[in-house]
């Protein structure tokens, strides 16, 4: 049993160097074989559920939250996790969906800001968003995805719109990129037809073919 739980914490630990890389796919396998080590450890059920919500597979990503809640049914965060199973929306869509559609905002810019909720839900594991105002969080969420789709907005009239403050906005907008490790033009937030990024990929593509045909003998 101890050998299990060695092997369980060593892939679990090389589980989280590869979710810090990006490389979701080695994550997944790491966290799946700590768990086949050592199933009834919460902890690797929930890493594995942060994994598979970055890499945009939230179904199995809740299959694998409610593994956690299973072993840990008195954890803090039970109650914060259940809650995405729910069908209707919580306080903070509720906000995105009117104010979205006050400003005829798309519909796929809406929906981009709420599974970006989902996922910063997933992503903070045991960690517990201040939810005392649901507004600061809602503009916070209109913020970035209206940031990574390249509009011309500022925090000033984000702020405006939502009735917070400026630096509370900043605050919360700092937390999403932080947590999520968003960029500009994210494909997971990204609705446009043609992605900016996609040229870039092209770029560094043809870059490397020109510099393994220089090198040629």
């Amino acid at each position: 049993m101890s050998q299990d739980r060695e092997r369980a914490k060593a892939c679990n630990q090389e589980g989280l160097k590869a979710y810090a890389d990006w490389d979701l796919e080695k994550a997944v396998q790491q966290f799946r074989a700590a768990i086949r080590h050592q199933p009834d450890h919460a902890e690797y059920h929930l890493n594995l559920a942060k994994t598979l919500s970055r890499a945009g597979d939230f179904d199995q990503a809740l299959y694998a939250l409610a593994e956690f809640l299973r072993l840990e049914p008195d954890a803090q965060v039970a109650e914060r996790f259940q809650r995405l199973f729910a069908s209707g929306m919580d306080d903070v869509e509720s906000i995105l969906t009117d104010k979205g559609t006050e400003e005829n905002l798309p519909i796929e810019e809406v929906g981009a800001a709420i599974k970006m909720w989902r996922e910063y839900r997933i992503a903070i594991g045991r960690e517990s968003p201040a939810m005392r105002k649901p507004e600061t969080w809602a503009a916070a969420l209109d913020y970035t995805v209206r940031k990574v789709n390249l509009h011309p907005v500022t925090q000033r009239e984000i702020a405006e719109l939502y009735g917070i403050s400026q630096r509370t906005l900043r605050e919360r907008f700092e937390t999403l990129v932080q947590v999520l490790d968003v960029m500009p033009c994210d494909y997971r937030y990204f609705v446009g037809e043609q992605n900016p990024l996609d040229k870039l990929v092209e770029a560094a593509e043809l870059l490397e073919q020109l510099e393994t045909r220089f090198r040629e003998p």
